[in-house]
């Protein structure tokens, strides 16, 4: 019976000594992630601007203090992890003063500056040449999104027409330079584009086919999903001609309707104006009986006729 008692008390000793150092356990994680949140965190930024190419060195990489709930993912908290063992690394996307250097915008350990790191999975890079004014005046610049226009001469038809080719691209990287070697700014000639292999070979045979142009659109603006040809016949401004957009972004069995019902009542409208018109001629042949006088006004000025009694 004693023994009984002794294992009894053992036991509940033994549990109450587990459930101390639970909350005893949970008291101190607490505190600790406490602490935690409240300090300070080391973390790599940039202690001048970093473009593209740009070496990660000791002397472009400082560390500041950064709150520990706030530190962004990417980040390094020592040069061990930055630069280990001192290898090179170089920069791929523009890092500003003060920024954090983050994994996602610089090479990996040892290797150089190569935009195919940037691309996401199935997509490539694509190479366009553009001018002054077919890269909107150096005014584009990388992660912008643009839409490619291509103007080129029809098969078989002396004139020239632009199609929308690509919508919504963004680009990776572009030559424009502040300025030259002589001081002047330097405008770019090529631009690099992040596009899908279809697109990259539309790319390739529309500048054999003609002239692309890049248009600076919107961040975050839709695609359109209906586009128009211009010609040369749409440049004029007229309520009536021109280029139909946006009237044919009707799209699907509803428009088709529209579209359907619409040309029936222009054929029908344009029927009827025929038929009055070959009407008129024949009213103005019968309006004037035979063998009587018609009076014909011109101006303030009238004159009478006989008409009908030829043949009589």
């Amino acid at each position: 019976m004693r023994n009984r008692q002794t294992l009894i008390a053992l036991g509940v000793a033994l549990l109450l000594g587990l459930v101390a150092v639970f909350f005893a356990n949970s008291y101190l994680n607490r505190s600790e992630r406490q602490a935690y949140a409240g300090g300070t965190t080391k973390v790599a930024v940039a202690m001048a601007p970093l473009a593209f190419g740009t070496d990660i060195t000791k002397d472009n990489v400082r560390f500041v203090d950064y709150p520990n709930t706030s530190i962004p993912p990417g980040a390094f908290t020592n040069a061990a992890q930055l630069m280990p063992g001192g290898t090179k690394r170089v920069a791929l996307l523009p890092i500003a003063v003060n920024e954090p250097i983050l994994s996602g915008k610089i090479s990996a350990v040892g290797a150089g500056a190569s935009i195919a790191a940037l691309l996401p999975d199935g997509m490539r890079a694509a190479t366009v040449k553009v001018n002054a004014v077919s890269g909107v005046a150096g005014f584009i610049q990388p992660n912008d999104s643009v839409d490619i226009l291509i103007t080129r001469n029809l098969p078989g038809v002396d004139t020239q027409v632009t199609d929308v080719l690509l919508q919504n691209v963004r680009v990776i990287a572009i030559d424009q330079k502040s300025k030259n070697t002589s001081g002047a700014p330097d405008v770019a000639k090529t631009a690099t584009l992040e596009v899908s292999p279809i697109d990259a070979q539309k790319l390739a045979l529309g500048e054999t086919a003609g002239s692309l142009s890049l248009v600076l659109r919107k961040p975050g603006e839709q695609n359109n999903p209906v586009v128009e040809t211009v010609s040369l016949n749409d440049l004029r401004y007229n309520v009536y001609g021109g280029a139909r957009y946006p009237a044919p972004a009707v799209v699907g069995a509803f428009g088709n309707a529209v579209a359907g019902s619409m040309q029936r009542s222009a054929s029908q409208i344009a029927s009827a104006t025929q038929r009055r018109a070959t009407a008129r001629p024949a009213a103005k042949r019968s309006a004037a009986p035979a063998g009587h006088d018609i009076e014909v006004f011109r101006g303030t000025k009238s004159d009478q006729y006989k008409v009908g009694e030829h043949g009589n």
